[in-house]
């Protein structure tokens, strides 16, 4: 069988200006998940990112942490369909929505905020409003998938960097699943946990998600 592990880039700068720059301590994740998998004895044969910042620096910090055979930045291929939907859009579409120029800037605030924002977009009701929808996205990020699954041939490990959207649609859509569970997934997914795919006969397979045991306690974050 292949195997396809996504993996949810490390913490990011959540609440501030740019937001695609990942913080001190996604660094320290990327390079902690980056020793396990190499302890673990895990040999990609290919590397994916996304195509965000924040993709590409969880996958520097991963392979330092690494530092093994395999572990290679050369071997690095980028696909944009494995890139997160863009967040500060829908928090400013929401806004307009209701009337209220600026987005707030607590944290309590701010993740009610995205929640009401991240509702309104996968309702369906709205889709004019964005330049791109939440059936763009899914369509995008499964397209990402079919790619992915193609390259994870037998004996073949794909390690993908990806965000926590993409993540929970691939695991929503290889379950048949809907919207709903979407909205269930994405929330709970901690920064570079990794998810597994097997890949064989049957097509893909989702054996395993949100995996973060290779984090102690004070490394567990969601945003």
């Amino acid at each position: 069988m292949g195997v396809i592990l996504l993996v949810r880039h490390g913490q990011a700068s959540w609440g501030a200006a740019d937001y695609d720059q990942l913080s001190d301590l996604g660094e320290q994740q990327g390079a902690v998940l980056g020793s396990w998998l190499a302890e673990a004895g895990v040999r990609p044969t290919r590397i994916i990112a996304g195509s965000l910042r924040r993709h590409r620096q969880t996958a520097e910090a991963v392979l330092s942490g690494a530092a093994g055979p395999g572990w290679d930045l050369d071997d690095l291929t980028t696909d944009p369909g494995w890139d997160e939907y863009d967040h500060v859009q829908l928090l400013d579409v929401y806004g307009v929505d209701r009337g209220v120029p600026e987005v707030p800037t607590g944290r309590s605030e701010l993740d009610a905020w995205f929640d009401a924002a991240v509702e309104r977009w996968v309702s369906g009701a709205h889709d004019a409003d964005y330049p791109v929808s939440f059936p763009d996205f899914t369509e995008r990020v499964d397209g990402a998938l079919r790619r992915t699954v193609a390259a994870a041939g037998a004996g073949e490990t794909v390690v993908v960097l990806t965000s926590g959207g993409p993540i929970a649609w691939a695991l929503t859509s290889l379950l048949d699943a809907a919207t709903p569970t979407w909205q269930r997934l994405n929330p709970v997914l901690v920064n570079t946990s990794v998810s597994k795919l097997t890949v064989g006969g049957r097509g893909a397979t989702a054996v395993s998600f949100n995996e973060h045991g290779h984090l102690p306690a004070d490394l567990v974050t969601y945003r």
